[in-house]
């Protein structure tokens, strides 16, 4: 079986350190390069490509963040995985947006972390069991919220708008030239479609769902 060639980017030295002794333990693992920053990775890089590199997101200079959609672009046989202290949902999101294909914490288990690279190198993507449950909710989450932008027509998103700011019906109905009863029945389509009662839940939920952008 051909050999996993790992590469490392981490600006801590005995992070690095401790990864290189974990990889001695592998047969089917072989080290190809280890690297402190940006700079020097995309330099090493150019001399030799491994199958999967470690990525860490916080450093000097160029960041994670920075680095990870060029690696995908430029490097689409190599498999990137996060390997971080970061387990913010938005983090992981954005990192999978960016081409990652893992995405581990730092107090990850050695058998996770092995696990990990033999799958990214499969094709396959590898998050941490605590961690895809976040993303999970995440996700759902963001599908909700398109969903309900979705079914609020153009019209009733003004008048929301306007519910929002504390504009009466009255006044609502003055300045978009509608009829009071028009304008009541507007209220309750929207109150309906965003599932709430009064219009204190109505402007939370407007504002926890992005509806006011």
């Amino acid at each position: 079986m051909k050999n996993i060639k790992v590469a490392i980017v981490d600006d801590h030295p005995m992070v690095i350190s401790g990864l290189c002794n974990m990889m001695e333990n592998y047969t089917e693992i072989e080290l190809s390069g280890k690297y402190s920053n940006g700079a020097e990775l995309l330099a090493g890089l150019e001399k030799e490509l491994p199958d999967v590199l470690l990525l860490d997101i916080q450093m000097p200079g160029e960041t994670g963040i920075d680095l990870a959609p060029a690696l995908a672009k430029k490097y689409p046989s190599m498999a990137v995985i996060a390997l971080t202290n970061l387990n913010s949902v938005l983090y992981i999101y954005n990192m999978l947006k960016y081409g990652v294909k893992g995405y581990l914490l730092k107090t990850t288990t050695e058998d996770n972390l092995v696990k990990a690279i033999k799958c990214v190198h499969n094709g396959e993507e590898f998050i941490d069991t605590e961690l895809q449950e976040k993303l999970n909710d995440f996700t759902s989450k963001m599908r909700r919220e398109a969903s309900l932008k979705a079914t609020l027509t153009t019209r009733e998103k003004d008048i929301l708008k306007m519910i929002v700011n504390g504009h009466t019906t009255k006044e609502i109905s003055e300045k978009l030239f509608l009829g009071y009863r028009t304008v009541e029945s507007y209220r309750f389509n929207i109150l309906m479609k965003l599932d709430a009662n009064n219009t204190a839940t109505l402007v939370r939920k407007a504002i926890e769902s992005g509806l006011l952008d």
